[in-house]
């Protein structure tokens, strides 16, 4: 199994083989096995396989190319719609339409999606995560028909890989891990930590190409700018209020 975590690939082309039904149920019913707050299960998980639903989706999605050519696009929710209709049903108050509970589901539904692609790739298939979910909840709630209390909180895309793409790279792990309390990073320690990444011929060409002097402003002028993240806060903000959970 760690063999097998090693290898993953972020697989954005697919070829034409189907997914059957059974294996799609079988991997679903995996993720839910994962473990949740309190045992509520409160997330959902939206498939979807109808061409022209894809296509809908596709904008909210930047029109990434896998979104429709992929045979099935899963979104994964928070969801305290439906724990709380069963707790009004049966004489409780529930008390779920506030920031924590937002966060409870919303992670939730993460360690769903993230248990459904360890398995989707341990019988061969491939998975994209999309990272556009939030910037666009809204347009995605419309489509999928979300009630108050659901929020798109993530989106995958899997298929049989079309070819496999090389690994991407990964920071040495001791910038990510720390031992037993957080020990802050020095300047010589971010040198060091990111020298290989900023140095990789593929990093330079990506600097060259997006006519910037250092990798850190292709991130913050071009790829995720403080308007771009400013602007989608404060539109996810609003979904969210809107659905509930911030009153």
């Amino acid at each position: 199994m760690l063999d097998l975590l090693n290898q993953h690939r972020t697989i954005r082309k697919y070829t034409d083989q189907q997914i059957a039904p059974e294996l799609l149920n079988q991997l679903l019913e995996t993720a839910c096995r994962a473990s949740n707050t309190g045992n509520m299960q409160a997330y959902s998980i939206v498939f979807t396989t109808d061409s022209d639903l894809k296509k809908q989706l596709a904008p909210a999605h930047f029109n990434q190319p896998m979104t429709i050519q992929a045979p099935i696009v899963l979104t994964f929710c928070a969801d305290f719609n439906r724990f709380t209709k069963w707790c009004e049903q049966r004489d409780a108050d529930p008390g779920y339409d506030n920031f924590q509970s937002f966060m409870a589901t919303a992670i939730d539904a993460l360690i769903a999606a993230q248990t459904f692609c360890i398995a989707a790739e341990s019988v061969g298939l491939g998975i994209c995560y999309l990272g556009t979910t939030t910037y666009n909840a809204r347009e995605i709630i419309d489509i999928l028909k979300l009630p108050k209390l659901v929020v798109p909180i993530t989106t995958l895309t899997v298929g049989y890989p079309d070819g496999l793409p090389d690994q991407t790279d990964r920071l040495p792990l001791e910038a990510i891990v720390h031992s037993e309390t957080y020990k802050d990073y020095s300047k010589e320690d971010i040198d060091n930590l990111y020298n290989e990444k900023e140095n990789s011929d593929f990093y330079k060409q990506f600097v060259l190409e997006n006519k910037k002097e250092t990798l850190a402003q292709v991130f913050t002028d071009i790829r995720y700018s403080r308007k771009n993240n400013e602007f989608f806060s404060d539109k996810f903000l609003t979904v969210l209020k809107e659905q509930g959970f911030l009153k």
